[in-house]
């Protein structure tokens, strides 16, 4: 294969990674009136809080249709009789009933305004049954553009899977669709044909063999979720499983696959316990015991659905048998088994108010397949492994997007933030404290939504390092640190370029092999005098900054 196809698909899959998430690669100036309700606290969602969800659906493959309802449980925070349901077009919001009465839906595009005849008393527990049907949107390319999946395997049997990260969970079911909310459990029912299975969130509770030639799965979450970690995923499916002993005990780990995949599954997927090990080192406990973890086979690439992960990688090794990174440690493990199992921790565990703020799921998850590296291969093979992908980065946009309209920040969000976390490293300069600082963030935010400041605001204070230059400038701006310096037989000057105020950030240097660590500054050119003369002068590579010798 020559050099320029191979460059050109290498391109091609890194598009691919940086649109994990529905529309990302589409650069977006100009917001619409959905745009907002679809991304903001309006006042019909603030007022109520989600407490429980059972959706109760039937499937049919053959039409490619959805129909049943889902009820919404929720908790009265403050006065009003308005609730905002969320669900997008072409399926149809048919009915809300509250104790047994039909409700008024006025409907606004995708989102629909339900008026409560009840009086809504602050703490109280009231619900809804949202009854819809239709055709949802069809998946075109899954994950990146999103909706259902609607496949056949190899034996011609039905094969369908839910993905719909960014573009909203409302795209197949009817709910409060912002991020920030999550609700505290679930149940999920699914009619399937017989000979078919579906598999989602939680734990199978019961499979019921009904008389119309379907079968129902019930599965029970009993952690809270996201709205777009919910999933279904239908096929023709067999199942192994394991006891992981792990930081909580025993964890239930179990796969699902297609039957002709099976023994290649059973060898491909020790992967999975590797993953886990690894990342309870890391991260602390996987967060979702009560649940169990689960490895699902989906006819598309893979996505993070909370445990319930889908898998897609055709049972090869790096990102459908490519390195990202150039350097072959992205061969050493299945990137999608690696990186979909990371958002655990980062997105489902910990997961964004808002979308804006998304970097915190890929950035870390990113960099989570550089810590799996660490744990295995060591330190060097890690660094080797993130400084590789820095290629990819493309500085087009900051990595925060725009709050309350439903936009994602730069597709920069992995490469550019896992290289981001990798230079922080340095500055903690201490590994076990740089553990302990992400196993803090974790039993911290354990469960919750937050936003970039707490993130910050964390890091900042398990570090103990002044680091808000160093995140206006990685998270805020599209400018990398530009290190100058002139070399004289026994001095060095130096100093920062294209940084925001109060970067301070120390790097480290050698200087005739040996390691020095330096503050540039973008006010003053600085020095560093020896005794003998300077033969080599190196920047070290694990920080992402441009460095340029002056003349």
């Amino acid at each position: 294969m020559n050099k320029t196809l191979i460059s050109t698909l290498i391109l091609v899959i890194t598009l691919c990674v940086n649109a994990n998430a529905q529309g990302l690669l589409q650069e977006k100036n100009k917001f619409t009136h959905q745009d907002t309700l679809r991304g903001s606290i309006t006042p019909e969602r603030e007022w109520w809080d989600l407490t429980y969800y059972h959706l109760d659906i039937k499937v049919n493959p053959e039409t490619k249709t959805i129909a049943g309802k889902n009820t919404i449980q929720y908790t009265v925070l403050k006065p009003n009789q308005v609730l905002q349901i969320d669900l997008q077009e072409p399926l149809v919001l048919t009915k809300v009933t509250q104790n047994d009465k039909a409700l008024e839906i006025k409907h606004d595009g995708n989102a629909h305004f339900v008026t409560l005849k009840d009086q809504q008393n602050i703490g109280e527990t009231n619900s809804v049954i949202a009854y819809y049907e239709g055709k949802p949107r069809e998946a075109i390319r899954a994950p990146w553009d999103g909706g259902i999946s609607w496949k056949k395997d190899n034996n011609g049997n039905h094969f369908i899977a839910s993905s719909c990260q960014g573009l909203g969970a409302s795209v197949w079911w009817p709910n409060k669709d912002h991020m920030y909310d999550e609700v505290d459990s679930m149940d999920i029912s699914v009619t399937v044909p017989k000979g078919l299975m579906n598999v989602s969130n939680g734990r199978l509770k019961s499979v019921i063999d009904n008389k119309d030639e379907t079968i129902t799965t019930n599965w029970h979450v009993a952690n809270p979720i996201n709205n777009y970690g919910v999933n279904i995923n239908i096929g023709n499916y067999v199942n192994f499983s394991e006891v992981y002993k792990g930081e909580k005990g025993d964890l239930d780990m179990n796969y699902f696959v297609l039957k002709e995949n099976l023994e290649k599954a059973k060898a491909h997927f020790k992967d999975a316990p590797k993953m886990m090990k690894a990342f309870e080192h890391w991260f602390g406990p996987y967060p979702f015991y009560e649940d169990s973890f689960k490895l699902v086979e989906v006819p598309y690439l893979g996505m993070e659905h909370q445990s319930s992960v889908t898998y897609g990688n055709k049972y090869m090794n790096g990102y459908l048998g490519d390195d990202l990174s150039g350097t072959g440690w992205g061969l050493k493990f299945d990137f999608i088994i690696i990186h979909e199992s990371g958002h655990e921790w980062f997105a489902n565990n910990i997961t964004n108010i808002d979308i804006a703020d998304m970097w915190i799921h890929e950035s870390f998850t990113s960099y989570s397949e550089n810590l799996f590296l660490d744990y295995y291969y060591g330190k060097e093979a890690a660094a080797e492994y993130v400084i590789g992908k820095r290629k990819n980065i493309r500085n087009d946009r900051p990595l925060i997007g725009q709050y309350n309209v439903n936009n994602e920040g730069s597709g920069d969000m992995y490469y550019k933030g896992e290289n981001m976390l990798h230079t922080l490293r340095q500055l903690v300069n201490d590994d076990e404290k740089w553990r302990q600082i992400l196993r803090t963030l974790n039993s911290k935010f354990y469960h919750q939504t937050v936003t970039t400041q707490q993130i910050e605001d964390c890091l900042t204070e398990a570090s103990d390092l002044d680091l808000k230059g160093f995140f206006n400038q990685y998270l805020r701006t599209t400018k990398i640190p530009a290190f100058e310096y002139k070399v004289y037989k026994r001095e060095i000057k130096f100093n920062w370029n294209h940084v925001v105020d109060n970067f301070n950030m120390p790097i480290e240097v050698l200087v005739n092999g040996k390691s020095f660590t330096i503050t540039p500054s973008d006010k003053e050119v600085k020095s560093l005098k020896f005794d003998s003369d300077i033969n080599t002068f190196e920047v070290d590579k694990d920080y992402y900054i441009n460095s340029y010798r002056v003349k």
